[in-house]
């Protein structure tokens, strides 16, 4: 994980508190950024880190700041900070998409250590949907007749093969075929095959 990545974006409205979690951030190597209020947090729109977020603030509440980032589509990973009475709220946030809770008062390194592995499985799954991405972007180059030429390679069919079924010469199904693996980047149909394997996931 770089550490341009190391980021937690403590939301809470006690200063005392906010102070000694970026304290403690920066001990492991984690760059914190405070905010007082949610209004402040969704106000700096960030879009990378793990976002640690009280359930109870004054003004707007944790669940509030957490399904308007559901509403927007947000991307960042949520640890919830709850008190004990909180927890069944929590719970509920887990089950709309919330990654973990932590109930006060918590112990110092295993609170950055879930914030850690949630940073290091958000750093995961971003590289997996650039990936699928790129793939998505490289096929919608393709004309129809290089993704039938490409599907039928990854088929095993044999170049004579793919031009009987497509009725076509064999010259342009190589002419073809270079062209549908120089657009997905690859040198051959196993590379090829491997790349849309790894897209899937």
């Amino acid at each position: 994980m770089s550490a341009e990545r190391r980021i937690v974006h403590v939301i809470d409205d006690d200063p005392a508190l906010s102070e000694a979690l970026c304290f403690l951030f920066r001990s492991r190597g984690v760059e914190p950024k405070p905010y007082l209020s949610g209004e402040a947090f969704l106000a700096a729109a960030p879009t990378r880190g793990c976002v640690l977020l009280d359930v109870r603030m004054s003004g707007m509440s944790g669940l509030e700041v957490f399904e308007r980032l559901c509403a927007a589509g947000a991307q960042l990973p949520v640890i919830f900070l709850s008190g004990h009475a909180d927890v069944p709220m929590a719970v509920e946030a887990l089950k709309k998409g919330a990654r973990d809770f932590v109930v006060k008062p918590f112990n110092d390194n295993d609170l950055v250590d879930r914030v850690l592995a949630v940073l290091a499985a958000d750093d995961e799954s971003r590289a997996a949907r650039e990936r699928r991405d790129t793939v998505a972007h490289r096929l919608a180059t393709l004309s129809e007749r290089e993704r039938q030429v490409m599907e039928l390679m990854l088929a095993g069919r044999m170049n004579k093969v793919i031009a009987d079924e497509l009725g076509i010469a064999m010259r342009t199904v190589e002419v073809h075929r270079a062209r549908a693996l120089e657009k997905m980047g690859v040198r051959s149909a196993v590379e090829l095959a491997n790349l849309l394997a790894a897209a899937r996931g």
